[in-house]
Parts: structure tokens; sequence; C-alpha cells
């Protein structure tokens, strides 16, 4: 269900979270520079999860990384291979069946809101597939309102939430997002930057 939604969104351009997307991209720069910064150079293979148009896509390869795109809505990933971007290549997929995608194994992952889109079922699919393509020492960093009041209208998880989705994983950082070029409703949704690792893997 949330494919088909999300597909007649942009079949009428009705888009709101590029909107979104670009208010986040100064801070998603700077978190991806932290993570260039504790890994060699070139740092790896990074997922964007839910990439749409490969706006975030376009700042993992600006920084290094062998990026690639992933969403589950045909005409998003042909816009952004469209756009030619340096470093970066796109696939059709769905986020909760990443296991048999043939997309090879990663770094890095970001999840710029995908994640509280899905039912708790998918939320775990999505989980167990990023498990099953991190590599060791992979890191995965997400972007996600929390369960605020404004949760029926724009969406949102809790801590735990996401922890038993990623089950595998040890939160190493949760930090605040900056809310203010996102406007109303969305400034009331107290989002999160979470970043996690796999347990038990350097």
């Amino acid at each position: 269900m949330y494919r088909l939604g999300y597909t007649l969104a942009y079949r009428f351009g009705v888009t709101p979270w590029e909107t979104h997307a670009t208010a986040t991209r100064a801070g998603v720069e700077a978190l991806v520079d932290r993570e260039v910064a504790e890994r060699p150079h070139p740092p790896g293979r990074a997922l964007d999860l839910g990439c749409g148009r490969g706006l975030h896509t376009a700042v993992l390869a600006k920084k290094g990384w062998e990026a690639v795109g992933v969403d589950a809505v045909p005409q998003a990933v042909d816009a952004a291979s469209r756009r030619g971007i340096p470093g970066a290549t796109f696939a059709v997929g769905d986020v909760t069946a990443l296991e048999g995608a043939g997309l090879g194994t990663f770094d890095f992952f970001l999840d710029v809101g995908c994640f509280q889109g899905l039912s708790p079922g998918q939320r775990t699919a999505e989980g167990r597939g990023v498990s099953a393509l991190a590599n060791p020492g992979a890191t995965l960093l997400m972007l996600e309102f929390q369960a605020t009041r404004m949760r029926s209208v724009v969406g949102g998880v809790t801590r735990a939430e996401l922890e038993a989705a990623f089950a595998g994983w040890q939160v190493l950082s949760v930090e605040p997002a900056d809310t203010t070029k996102l406007g109303w409703p969305l400034t009331r949704t107290a989002p999160q930057w979470y970043r996690l690792r796999r347990a038990g893997r350097a």
C-alpha cells in the first residue's frame, strides 16, 4: 500500500518530502562528513534507502562514497538516474525486501524518513534486509520523527520501535535534528538523528 501511495504522489507531483529533503541537506552533509572522517579514503559503499529522486544520494557520492539509491517508485528512480550524478547509481527496489535485490553489500546506510512511513512488519523487514547487506563496521544513519501528537498526520517512531526493528544493531548516538526550515507541522515532530552500528562488529 505504501508503494502505491508514493507512486501516485509522484504521478501527481505531490512530493512534500522533497522540500523537506532540501531543508535538511546541510545537516545530512555534516553528518556524512563525520562518517567519512572515521574511514579510509575512499570510504566504501553507501545505500540511500528510499532515495526518491536522489538528493541525498548525490550528497553521498559527492563525499566520496560509491553511492547507490534504492526506491520502490520507478518514476522517482528514473528521474534520479537522468540526473547523471557521478559516483551514484539507482535501482528500483523495495526497502522491505533488500536481501533479494542484488545490490551487494554496504559500509554505510542512510534513511531519511523512509522507515517511519512503514508498518511495524515492514520496519522489521527493512531492519532484516539492512543487516543482511551490512559489511563489518557498517553504520546506519536515520532521521526519524518522534511519536508526538502529530504522529497520525506525519508519522513517527519511538526509539523502542526502531531498536526492535534493528535488533542486531547498537545505538551509538541520538541527536536532535534542526527543524527550522521544515515548517508546520513538522516543526512539532521532534525529529532525531539516530546513528547505529551492527552489534559485535568492529
